[in-house]
């Protein structure tokens, strides 16, 4: 497996699980129906750091950004997005993409990194946990999963240095 920063030429190889993961509704706050045009500048705006993760065959199987969570004084402290092909699951992507990002994160000077909204049945939050974040707060209800109905939103942190 390598990971890489994400080149412009990625997103057509992302889309496709981005897309999925996306409009399954159950693990990111943003509108089911996003058209790719607006996921491109979401996932790949030039303020992120990009990153992908290509298998043995050369296939994006993942894709992570990082970016400052705030602005000014407070720039320090980063934010990020995970996304891991599906039908790659359980094959530890996601934590060698999250360690990944968490070193670049760090060796880019940010002080910590902040996940504002984890949908709190995200199989993720575990990862999360084990990686060293801990939630701070959860807003109650505050997102209407697909099968669970509405359920709270994980505020996570964790530092960097």
């Amino acid at each position: 497996m390598l990971i890489r920063e994400a080149a412009a030429g990625d997103w057509p190889r992302i889309w496709p699980f981005w897309h999925r993961i996306v409009a399954a509704g159950e693990t990111y706050a943003w509108d089911r129906d996003t058209s790719e045009e607006a996921a491109r500048s979401l996932w790949m705006s030039p303020e992120k750091r990009v990153f992908v993760v290509e298998d043995e065959t050369g296939a994006v199987v993942a894709s992570a950004y990082v970016t400052p969570n705030y602005g000014g004084p407070a720039a320090r402290i980063a934010n990020a997005g995970f996304m891991v092909d599906p039908d790659q699951a359980g094959r530890g992507i996601g934590r060698a993409l999250a360690e990944h990002i968490l070193a670049a994160a760090e060796a880019d000077g940010y002080r910590g990194m902040v996940f504002n909204a984890v949908v709190e049945t995200n199989p993720a939050v575990g990862l999360w946990t084990s990686l060293g974040f801990t939630i701070l707060g959860t807003v109650p209800a505050a997102f209407d999963h697909p099968r669970h109905g509405p359920v709270g939103l994980h505020i996570m942190y964790r530092a960097l240095v």
